[in-house]
C-alpha cells in the first residue's frame, strides 16, 4: 500500500488539553474511522491535518509534501472537509454557486467550472436542485451539496468531521452508503470522525482516541472484541455486539469474533434451524 498521510511525533496543546505525540500512517484509498468521547482530540487532529491549526511539534506529510507555510495551499487542494453543520459551509445564493465556491478560489475557467459543478451534483444525485436556495433543503440534501462541493475539487482525501450527526438514522445510512460508493469509484481516502460506533463497522481501520492519544488502531473485527474497554471509555458497542452479549446472557454463544449484521443473521438462522 502507498501512504497518503504520515504523522510523526505530532503534538498540539491548548488550555489544559494536550494532543499527542501521535505517530501513524494512512494509506491511499483507506477508510479510517476515528472514534472517541467528546474532548478526546478527534476534531483537533482533523484540523491539524488540513492546516486549519498549526502543530506545536512534529510533522505531517501529505502525499509526499510536508505541511508547512510553503505547501499549505497545495495540500489543501488535496483535502476536502465536510463538517457537522452544513449551514456553516454554505456561501452561495444557490446550490450551484455553493458547489462552485472552491473552484472559484482555484481560479478555474468558467466553462470548466460549470462542467465540474454539474458533474459533482450528478455524483450526489442533486442535479435537480442546482438552482435551489441551500436553506430550503433538508439536512441530508444539504450534506449532499457539501459533499458535491468537496468532490468538485477532485480531492485525494475527504475528511468527514461528524458529518452525519445532525441527520436521522435513515439519512445517516444514505449518506454513508453514498460516500462509500463514491470512494470505491474515485479511489480517495476517507477519514471519518464520529461518535456513533455503528458508523465505523465498514471502515478499513478504526482509531480509538482518548485524552489526546490514539489508544487503539486496528480493523473493526479486532477493535470490537475489546467490548469492556470501549464501554469503560464511554463508548457504545455496535448493535450486533449488543445482541451477541444479550444472547450470551441467555446461554447462547455465537462467536468470539465480531459479526456484522449479515453474519449475525446467518448465525441466528443456523442456530434456530437446529432447535
Amino acid at each position: 500500500m502507498t501512504a497518503i498521510i504520515k504523522v510523526k511525533d505530532l503534538s498540539y496543546a491548548y488550555d489544559d488539553f494536550k494532543l499527542g505525540p501521535l505517530n501513524l500512517t494512512i494509506n491511499q484509498n483507506e477508510w479510517i474511522s476515528i472514534i472517541g468521547k467528546n474532548g478526546s482530540g478527534k476534531s483537533t487532529f482533523a484540523r491539524l491535518l488540513d492546516g486549519l491549526i498549526e502543530a506545536d511539534t512534529g510533522e505531517i506529510i501529505i502525499d509526499g509534501l510536508k505541511l508547512n507555510e510553503e505547501n499549505i495551499w497545495k495540500i489543501r487542494s488535496m483535502i476536502g472537509m465536510v463538517f457537522q453543520n452544513p449551514d456553516n459551509q454554505f456561501v452561495g445564493a444557490n446550490v450551484a454557486d455553493d458547489v462552485a465556491f472552491g473552484l472559484e478560489n482555484r481560479q478555474i475557467p468558467h466553462a470548466e467550472m460549470v462542467q465540474l459543478v454539474d458533474n459533482a451534483l450528478k455524483m450526489v444525485d442533486m442535479s435537480a436542485f442546482k438552482h435551489h436556495e441551500p436553506d430550503k433543503l433538508s439536512g441530508g440534501q444539504k450534506q449532499r451539496v457539501a459533499i458535491a462541493g468537496v468532490l468538485a475539487i477532485h480531492p485525494k482525501i475527504v475528511i468527514l468531521d461528524e458529518a452525519t450527526s445532525m441527520l436521522d438514522p435513515e439519512g445517516r445510512r444514505e449518506l454513508l452508503n453514498l460516500i462509500h460508493q463514491l470512494k470505491n469509484q474515485y479511489h480517495f481516502t476517507v477519514i471519518a470522525i464520529t461518535h456513533d460506533i455503528d458508523e465505523t463497522v465498514d471502515a478499513d481501520r478504526i482509531l480509538v482516541m482518548n485524552n489526546g492519544q490514539i489508544i487503539m488502531d486496528d480493523n473493526p473485527s479486532k477493535i470490537f472484541t475489546h467490548d469492556q474497554q470501549l464501554l469503560n471509555l464511554g463508548l457504545d458497542l455496535p448493535l450486533t455486539e449488543k445482541i451477541k452479549k444479550n444472547l450470551a446472557e441467555d446461554g447462547i454463544q455465537l462467536s468470539e469474533d465480531y459479526l456484522n449484521e449479515e453474519e449475525m443473521a446467518k448465525k441466528i438462522w443456523e442456530l434456530s434451524s437446529k432447535m
